[in-house]
Formats: structure tokens, sequence, C-alpha cells
């Protein structure tokens, strides 16, 4: 068997987002927010339809999202690139939703909990060895939590999840071991098989129950994910690498410093600019900023010199 890869956006939603994945995605999130507890009994998957088509990265950003039957809304998003502001475009979001809610003259009562469940394909917290976190609102001094605690953040980074398939216990451990390795995979691990809710997934994620057109899409799209990720991670270390020689020039250790860092500002500015090259063809300039981090000025000279 050959199973698609959870990590693109199109698939993510096609197996936690779909009309089917109801029972999915509440094991899915009892797992990952309320460590294997059933505290989920029931959800609603709000705007369950996938888009007709992949069309370029027109539908680069999608998110699930669903509807607890205490009222609570959870925002679901798999992201794979490490893009500018990418930690304030997620308390944007769940601030946002949690906003929204209201229409006009609505009491503020009426509000409900919003969780916004991150899962990253890099990691966010480097001095942190935790794959899972969670932030609320917490007082500085005494540490005790704001009593109107309604927004939620939870984080799962993949690359610190390293445990292999005998090692997997809990069942946050076999979901997280399902989103990073399903790709690689020809056949369900017997620990996981067990799992109605995860069988179900990988039936899900089967290519053999997709159509040519959609291989040939999510294909292309997992080519961009691999060709950006490297375009990252060079664009970083030319940065780096040109501070340094900065630094080296002023022949001072404060100049290697500050060569340093300067260049880590660079390679950030560089990796945003081929982002935003590649998305200028598939998006408007304000949606390109708030995904690069770049101003709109920024996107728009981009436009200009490349036309």
């Amino acid at each position: 068997m050959i199973f698609i890869n959870p990590k693109t956006d199109y698939a993510f939603k096609k197996i936690f987002g779909s009309s089917e994945s109801k029972e999915i995605l509440i094991s899915f999130l009892n797992a990952l927010i309320y460590e294997g507890n059933p505290t989920i009994e029931d959800l609603e998957i709000i705007n369950p339809n996938l888009p007709p088509k992949l069309e370029g990265l027109k539908d680069s950003y999608l998110d699930v999202k669903a509807k607890l039957s205490d009222g609570t809304l959870v925002i679901i998003e798999m992201q794979v690139l490490n893009v500018q502001s990418f930690g304030k475009r997620v308390l944007y979001n769940a601030a946002k939703t949690y906003a929204f809610q209201l229409e006009a003259a609505q009491g503020y009562r009426l509000l409900k909990p919003v969780i916004a469940l991150t899962i990253t394909d890099f990691e966010m917290f480097p001095k942190s060895p935790e794959f899972i976190s969670r932030f609320v609102f917490k007082e500085v001094n005494k540490n005790f939590t704001y009593p109107e605690n309604n927004l939620d953040l939870v984080f799962v980074e993949l690359p610190k999840f390293t445990k292999g398939q005998e090692e997997l216990e809990t069942l946050a451990d076999k979901w997280i071991y399902f989103m990073k390795n399903a790709r690689s995979l020809t056949s369900v691990p017997e620990t996981m098989d067990s799992i109605p809710e995860i069988h179900e997934a990988f039936n899900i994620a089967n290519q053999a129950s997709l159509s040519r057109e959609e291989v040939e899409d999510l294909d292309r799209r997992e080519q961009f994910i691999y060709d950006q990720q490297g375009a990252i991670l060079k664009a970083v270390q030319d940065g780096i690498e040109q501070g340094i020689e900065q630094g080296r020039e002023q022949g001072i250790e404060q100049g290697r410093e500050q060569g340093i860092e300067q260049g880590r500002e660079q390679g950030m500015r560089e990796k945003a600019i081929a982002i935003a090259r590649q998305l200028l063809s598939q998006l408007d300039n304000a949606t390109i900023a708030q995904v690069t981090g770049l101003s709109v000025e920024d996107v728009q000279n981009l436009r200009s010199t490349n036309s």
C-alpha cells in the first residue's frame, strides 16, 4: 500500500475534516488535547466539504474547524513551512475566531472558548524538548490561570517526536506517528491497526482510493513543499555565512556576533522573499504579505520586478 502524506494541506483536510471524519477527529483531538481521555464525545465539523480541485496554492492554508458539544470551537492546522511571523498568525487566527462569534449587540456572556491546535513540521520552541506544548493565560508572578481563560494554544512539533513503532504507548504517540510517518509506510502497523479511528484514517489515506488527478495534484504539492523547505534552509544558511564574513572583515568579536545576527535576519528575509515569489501567480498581495510577514509594498515591488 501507498499512503498519501497527511502533512500536505489537502490530505490533512481529507483525513480529518471531511464529512466521514467525525470519529477520526474526535479520537485525534482527545489524544492531543486531553491526553487520550474521552473528554470529547461529540462534535460538528464546520464546512466539511473538500475543495473540488487543487489548483496551484489557492487552498494551501486550509485548516479544519470543529464545534464541540459544549460550544467550544477548535481550529486544527497543519503547517509545513516555517514562514515569518507564523506564531503571530496562530494567535491572530485564534483571537479572530473568538471575537467573530458575536453578532452586533450580543453580550460577551455568549462567547465560547477557542482551542487552536497547530501541528508543525518544524521546531517552534527549540529550548523545550517536549513535542506537545500548551499555552494559556497565566498570572506572571503567582502562575495562576486567568479566570476567563478562553484561548488555548496547543502545538505539536513533529521533528521532536522520535519514537519508533515499538515505543508507541499512548494514543497521542500513535496519532503523531501517523502524521509523521504515514507517507513512508507500506502497511498499517499492527500496534495502531487495533484502534478503529486510526485504521479508518489509513483507509482514507490509502492512495488507491484516490483518482489519478488527485494523486498528481498531491504529488505536485508535496514537491513544492520540499522545494520551499530547501529554499528556506539555503536562504538562512547563506545569510548566516554572509553575516559571519562581514563580522570577520571587521576583525573584532563584536563584529562577528553582530554579523551572525544580521545574517540570520537577512536569511529570514530572503526566505520570505523566496516564498513570496513562488506565490505571486497564485495569491493576491495582501494574502502573500500575511503568509510571509513581508509588507504589502514589498510584495508589490516583487510583483513589479517579476512582471
